[in-house]
């Protein structure tokens, strides 16, 4: 069977950054952290008091007043941020068959401040039930992808992709294949996050996952580096649009870089940590390479899932060595949640994007906050250390893990026609 070829014609960003592609972009290249104090609840009795926030969004540049206290924050990220990607592929609603694109839309939580605001109501109210109509289609994991839908009037496949911190990257190996098959013309993939309350927090926190350098916010997110102390909590939204070559080609579509290949697998080794010889992420990457019909030495960059974990870092670049063999020291490696923070559900759609915008411009962002050199590395690859560097990215794969052992990678490369 011969497969068709799918190409990225839209994007959408709504990170810790910037709300809009641009901004998210500007602040990678140019090594700019997010981090900072938590603005949306007290912490005076957290272990962890500082977060990755979205900034400056206004729910009622896109939504009525009334229209957005039906969604939950984590679904008006994702879709204000659809919205950007759909304008973006320049798509003409009246001129496509709505019934053959789809969305796939992510999220490895959902509505977790709907189920907490609910809940704490509930608990204030002594036990008597007064839930808001809307609590559980604001909660349920699925819901942005049907209102991106409902929006579009997209009639194609629609579902979510629930795989952890996985999940989105998920979305996108899914839109992939549906296209590939001849099921779908088009799909808007991706997902959102909006974990950064009480629950969310203070859970990661139980599990010491997270950093606790109150101290030092903005230099927090320490991948690869010897001092790392656990990732920063991240929330936002990254939105791809997917299209079959020809259709994007009939109608005079852009084209930021060609959907190479996806790659999926699992550790089956522990809920939390990874395979201490990262064999889950060696076996994705693996796959992803062997899908694509790529070399190892066509890779030239590679968007680590680099949560800044004591044990996660060490078992990627494992995984990695292990692929790449000698062609590992030529290839640039970075995290850019060493910006961004990690987005959980979200972080593989805009690592991913992060990854196309360096095949498209020919640059690769930093892992910025790098200050020792991990003795347990092999600190001769090159970790793109605290500033962009400019050079010919073919080829670049973006790698994604999440608890539960879930691994997903995407691979893109330069659309040559």
């Amino acid at each position: 069977m011969t497969f068709k070829r799918v190409v990225v014609t839209g994007l959408g960003a709504l990170t810790p950054l910037g709300n809009t592609l641009g901004e998210y972009w500007n602040g990678l290249i140019n090594g700019v952290s997010s981090a900072g104090p938590i603005t949306r609840f007290d912490t005076t009795n957290f272990k962890t008091r500082f977060a990755c926030e979205v900034k400056g969004f206004n729910p009622e540049n896109f939504f009525d007043r009334k229209e957005a206290r039906k969604y939950d924050p984590y679904a008006q990220y994702g879709i204000a941020c659809a919205e950007e990607a759909v304008n973006d592929s320049g798509i003409d609603l009246d001129k496509v068959d709505l019934d053959r694109i789809g969305v796939i839309w992510s999220s490895g939580i959902g509505g977790l401040d709907t189920f907490l605001y609910e809940i704490g109501e509930y608990v204030k109210s002594g036990g008597v039930p007064r839930f808001n109509p809307f609590f559980i289609p604001k909660m349920i994991a699925d819901i942005a992808a049907g209102h991106i839908s409902i929006k579009y009037g997209f009639r194609g496949p629609n579902f979510a992709t629930v795989s952890a911190c996985a999940s989105s990257a998920n979305a996108l190996a899914d839109a992939l294949i549906y296209i590939r098959l001849g099921k779908a013309d088009m799909f808007v993939a991706g997902g959102s996050e909006a974990t950064i309350n009480p629950a969310g927090v203070g859970g990661f926190s139980a599990m010491h996952a997270i950093s606790t350098r109150n101290d030092d916010p903005q230099t927090a997110s320490r991948p690869f580096d010897k001092d790392r102390d656990g990732f920063v909590m991240g929330e936002g939204a990254g939105a791809l649009v997917f299209e079959e070559l020809e259709h994007a080609l009939a109608r005079g579509a852009k084209i930021y870089a060609e959907v190479a290949g996806a790659g999926l697998s699992a550790d089956a080794y522990h809920i939390t940590q990874p395979h201490p010889e990262g064999l889950g992420a060696y076996n994705c990457m693996r796959l992803a390479m062997e899908d694509a019909g790529l070399q190892l030495a066509d890779v030239d960059h590679i968007n680590t899932h680099g949560t800044a974990t004591p044990l996660g870092d060490i078992s990627e670049v494992k995984a990695i060595q292990r692929l790449f063999g000698d062609h590992a020291y030529k290839i640039n490696i970075n995290s850019t949640k060493s910006m961004t923070g990690h987005l959980l559900g979200a972080a593989g759609a805009i690592e991913s994007i992060a990854a196309i915008l360096a095949v498209k411009n020919d640059i690769v962002p930093p892992t910025i906050n790098h200050f020792t050199d991990e003795p347990e590395l092999d600190n001769k690859l090159n970790f793109t250390f605290n500033k962009a560097q400019q050079r010919t990215v073919n080829a670049a794969l973006s790698n994604t893990f999440g608890f539960g052992g879930h691994n997903a990678c995407m691979i893109f490369k330069k659309f040559n026609g």
